[in-house]
């Protein structure tokens, strides 16, 4: 895979059960300069404070989709390179979070992390591991970013955004009466209304684009 247009892979939904993650046995053999842009990203992330650690991640090599399954070619590519101008198929998981009044949780990304630094996002999002199916991902990163588990849980899409990252869209419903706390990834959350219409100026055009997908897809 090259680069691509962003845009829905595949859209669902689809059970967790229904999502099946197939790991290639050899990493993605990145070019110089790929290598190069990691390198400088990660030198840009200490020069502003952030954690520099580095490490294997997951990239997408492949997918189709068969019957009623989402099947998932993976492969270990360096973390970092999802932090160039071109994400090259690294994927991520984004679990966008609903309360049992339709509300949505919307959190303030900290300055200080690697990814959308003081922006507001939806729900829990973040890397799939080595090994791990992108499905598990979602759950697992809603337990560390909120400390909360679904009600309900289910895989809405396949998207690649703009700059090349790969996101397995989740959407998560909580039980009446779930509380979440908020990790140290996030310096503000709350609870924003059921109609996107209705949220606040700092919903940006991405993430209202996203609660439209879900919307479609009978996101409530």
């Amino acid at each position: 895979m090259g680069v691509r247009p962003g845009g829905i892979l595949a859209r669902g939904p689809w059970d967790v059960e229904s999502v099946e993650a197939r790991w290639r046995d050899v990493p993605y053999a990145a070019q110089l300069h790929e290598e190069q842009a990691a390198d400088a990203a990660i030198a840009g992330l200490a020069d502003r404070g952030s954690p520099t650690h580095d490490g294997l991640g997951a990239r997408l090599a492949s997918f189709e989709t068969v019957e009623d399954r989402l099947v998932l070619e993976l492969e270990p590519a360096r973390w970092a390179l999802r932090l160039g101008s071109d994400a090259l198929d690294s994927i991520s998981a984004l679990c966008a979070v609903r309360d049992a009044e339709g509300r949505w949780l919307a959190g303030r990304r900290a300055a200080w992390v690697a990814s959308w630094p003081g922006r507001w996002a939806l729900g829990a999002g973040g890397a799939v591991e080595v090994g791990e199916s992108p499905a598990t991902t979602l759950s697992r990163e809603l337990e560390e970013e909120w400390a909360v588990q679904p009600e309900r849980l289910s895989v809405e899409a396949l998207v690649r955004s703009p700059n090349g990252l790969v996101l397995l869209v989740g959407m998560a419903h909580l039980p009446v009466g779930a509380e979440v706390e908020r990790d140290p990834e996030h310096d503000a959350h709350a609870w924003w209304p059921a109609d996107p219409e209705q949220w606040p100026h700092e919903a940006d055009a991405p993430l209202r684009l996203m609660a439209a997908m879900l919307e479609s897809r009978g996101g409530r």
